[in-house]
């Protein structure tokens, strides 16, 4: 059996993200090892990185009969692990209770405990089933390390969720107060030419909930409304949006001219490029040049952004996607911090650089199904 992983298909449907099964992982390479003769136990101990635990798989081959409590609590005692090996590699070592040969496999060393897989076989493995356990070992770190990642990212998403729902809240708040003066103002100016600019604030006011409704809705994975997108078609629509600007700095714009087509949130991705784009334009020196490039690969596509302004410097890269951090005067520091919720949410993956001391770049990554 061959064994492989890939990221969720998208779908309008999909709960994008379903944690992955680590332990369900573990215990089909502990069958698969277990059905390889001479193996008659194998044992995974990983750490869990979400649960902040090591855990434990187990698996005897068919016929095997179950070993005793005492010798199962031998084993996970690690009396015997008296010299831990150098990682994915094998070493066989004698257990006081058994009369079978015992090998182990070192994974890694987290949180001060290691991570490994344990064999138990009636005879001595061959090279070929060694290379056979060093393969499952060699999977389940990789497995582990995309877990871990997983997790993070799921934790990342979390806290951007909860940020922007604080925000909404307290803006929602702020926003009724000022509504309600704005009516009241209205009311106490009849017959008077000052009634029209209370109109105009309480419009105004019902412009900025619609608006603020929309940031809520980019930062509610659940509510993305997957279709399949013309991706050049919605950088044309975020530029069209951008044009007084652009023509104000005589900006040059350069885009591919071919495009692709993706499965995502066509409001939401526009909202990333509305705030990368716009950040652009308003960091470009006037006659400054703003490129959009993307490359297609066979499951995902690679999108750049880069400008000719005063770049990012080292020390604002780590916190350019931090709530309220902001290098535009006024600016709310919630713009990059949406567009990387929105990404992560569709799967994908954001970052920034500054290019040859000169000009930012913003990068990043998103799925493309094969199907389209």
């Amino acid at each position: 059996m061959t064994l492989g992983f890939s990221r969720p298909k998208l779908g309008s449907t999909s709960n994008y993200w379903d944690s992955p099964d680590i332990q369900g992982f573990c215990q089909l390479q502990a069958e698969q090892l277990t059905s390889q003769h001479p193996i008659l136990f194998a044992r995974f101990v990983y750490y869990d990185s979400l649960l902040k635990a090591h855990q434990e798989v187990t698996n005897y081959a068919q016929n095997q009969v179950p070993f005793a409590s005492h010798i199962l609590a031998y084993l996970r005692s690690e009396a015997w692990l008296t010299n831990f090996p150098h990682v994915l590699t094998i070493q066989s070592f004698k257990l006081d209770y058994l009369q079978f040969i015992a090998y182990i496999c070192p994974i890694g060393y987290k949180n001060q405990k290691p991570e490994y897989i344990q064999i138990i076989t009636s005879e001595p493995l061959c090279s070929n089933s060694q290379q056979y356990v060093q393969r499952s070992a060699m999977l389940l770190s990789k497995y582990a390390d995309l877990y871990s990642d997983h997790g993070r990212q799921k934790s990342e998403l979390q806290l951007l969720e909860d940020i922007l729902h604080r925000i909404g809240h307290q803006l929602r708040n702020s926003l009724a107060l000022i509504g309600l003066y704005a009516h009241n103002l209205y009311l106490g100016l009849q017959n008077s030419p000052w009634q029209e600019q209370a109109i105009i604030i309480g419009n105004s006011i019902q412009d900025l909930e619609l608006n603020l409704n929309e940031i809520i809705d980019c930062g509610q994975g659940a509510k993305l409304r997957i279709a399949p997108q013309d991706l050049k078609g919605i950088v044309v629509e975020s530029l069209n949006c951008l044009q007084p600007l652009i023509n104000q700095k005589q900006l040059q714009i350069n885009i591919p001219d071919t495009s692709t087509t993706l499965k995502i949130d066509r409001l939401q991705i526009k909202q990333v490029f509305d705030n990368i784009l716009s950040n652009a334009a308003h960091f470009s020196p006037n006659g400054g040049t703003i490129s959009c490039s993307w490359q297609i690969f066979q499951e995902e596509v690679l999108i750049k952004i880069s400008d000719q302004g005063p770049g990012i410097s080292q020390e604002d890269i780590p916190k350019i996607f931090n709530p309220f951090y902001s290098r535009r005067l006024g600016g709310t520091g919630l713009g990059l911090t949406i567009a990387k919720k929105i990404i992560l949410d569709h799967q994908g993956n954001i970052w920034a650089d500054s290019v040859s001391d000169r000009g930012a770049q913003f990068s990043f990554i998103l799925p493309r199904p094969k199907n389209l």
